[in-house]
């Protein structure tokens, strides 16, 4: 079994950057998929950003194309993602989540998921 936990989250002024952090335990997951999902106040979850744990190869949903970047280091299992340039309308909670296979940009594809963080930018 595989635990997932956020860290990382907090209030921050539009513009500004923060770094939030999901470190896995319970079981190594180096030929695996990571993402980074967000749920913002009476919408659904959608999926931000994903990287293939071998490959590197990552994905962006457009809105955070050139802000948001995600990196992963296989020896800690962890997985990062940097925010930067801030809106309001990325406040929501980020959930981290892992993929044992399947399309990692589809959330049905996760098969485990963390607490989530709270993310909130203030205009």
């Amino acid at each position: 079994q595989v635990q997932l936990e956020e860290s990382g989250g907090g209030l921050v002024q539009a513009g500004g950057s923060l770094r939030l952090s999901c470190a896995a335990s319970g079981r190594s997951f180096g030929t695996y998929g990571m993402g980074w999902f967000r749920q913002a106040p009476g919408k659904e979850r959608e999926l931000v950003s994903a990287i293939r744990w071998l490959s590197g190869t990552t994905y962006y949903t457009d809105s955070v194309k050139g802000r948001f970047t995600i990196s992963r280091d296989n020896a800690k299992n962890t997985v990062d993602l940097y925010m930067n340039s801030l809106r309001p309308e990325d406040t929501g909670i980020y959930y981290c989540a892992q993929a044992e296979g399947g399309s990692l940009y589809s959330a049905s594809s996760y098969d485990y998921w963390g607490r989530g963080t709270q993310v909130t930018v203030s205009s």
